[in-house]
């Protein structure tokens, strides 16, 4: 989980590193595609084949996955990347509420809820309390938050529809395809739509393209969905508060970003807030 977050932290860097060479709706359509080529030769090789069955629940993990996105490629256009990032992981704090409604294994005590707090707080300090991590500013910058808060609410509602549908027993292929069909199908015609059409071909850009399909939308999420299966989504999801976190300490290192002292102190709440969620009970 841990080497998720660091792969998810350059996630969104990645996307707004070359927003001017190539637009992050056309990436995220372009990498969805890829990686659905991929998983499909995987697939075949294990001889594998998606259920009939489970269709309903798949399209709309599918339809939920490419509305996450098309509400990250749309907030990168008006506001910062870590802005996109603090808001967007916000995700488990939703899906560990819905899950606590919808399954009795889920089910959070006082401990549990205290932690998810103290870390959304520590994120909230880190990020929202740091004049540098400001990158906008006014009514613009303020949709873009909004619209990466709701993309938050989409991931959260993805995990509960894993988890509560016959996709809980499916295997992790299977879930994985069912959100690239969702992103390329919906995404591709929404980018056009919105004039996210440019792409200049260059090193620089194949590269951020290939890391995107292969390490982030092939590998990361084949992961996670193997994940969802076998441990308690609100304690995996809760680990994913160190995403944003990573992706400061590597805004520091590759953009050259200053280093803050909200940002260590929203550190520490962060992981006093997980250290309490995974505790046992």
């Amino acid at each position: 989980m841990t080497l998720l977050c660091l792969t998810w932290s350059l996630q969104q860097i990645s996307l707004k590193a070359i927003a001017a060479q190539a637009s992050p709706m056309l990436m995220v359509v372009l990498r969805s595609g890829i990686a659905l080529v991929l998983l499909a030769a995987l697939m075949w090789h294990r001889g594998e084949r998606a259920q009939a069955a489970r269709w309903k629940p798949g399209a709309v993990v599918g339809a939920l996955f490419a509305l996450e996105y098309l509400l990250v490629a749309e907030a990168l256009r008006f506001t910062g990347a870590s802005h996109v990032v603090v808001f967007l992981y916000t995700a488990p704090i939703f899906a560990a509420l819905g899950l606590h409604l919808r399954l009795p294994a889920e089910r959070l005590g006082a401990r549990q809820v205290g932690g998810i707090a103290l870390a959304f707080a520590g994120i909230a300090l880190a990020f929202l309390g740091s004049d540098a991590a400001s990158a906008g500013t006014g009514a613009r910058a303020l949709l873009g938050d909004a619209l990466a808060l709701l993309a938050g609410v989409a991931w959260g509602a993805t995990t509960v529809t894993i988890r509560c549908s016959s996709l809980a027993s499916a295997p992790a292929t299977e879930t994985l395809l069912y959100q690239l069909l969702g992103a390329f199908c919906l995404l591709l015609p929404a980018a056009w739509l919105t004039g996210q059409w440019h792409f200049e071909p260059s090193a620089l850009v194949w590269a951020h393209l290939g890391f995107q399909s292969l390490v982030v939308s092939f590998v990361s999420f084949l992961a996670w969905c193997w994940l969802l299966r076998r441990y308690l989504a609100s304690r995996l999801g809760v680990f994913s508060f160190l995403t944003p976190l990573f992706g400061v300490v590597l805004g520091v290192g590759l953009l050259g970003e200053p280093l803050e002292l909200p940002f260590v102190a929203g550190s520490v709440l962060v992981l006093a807030g997980i250290g309490l969620v995974a505790l046992r009970r």
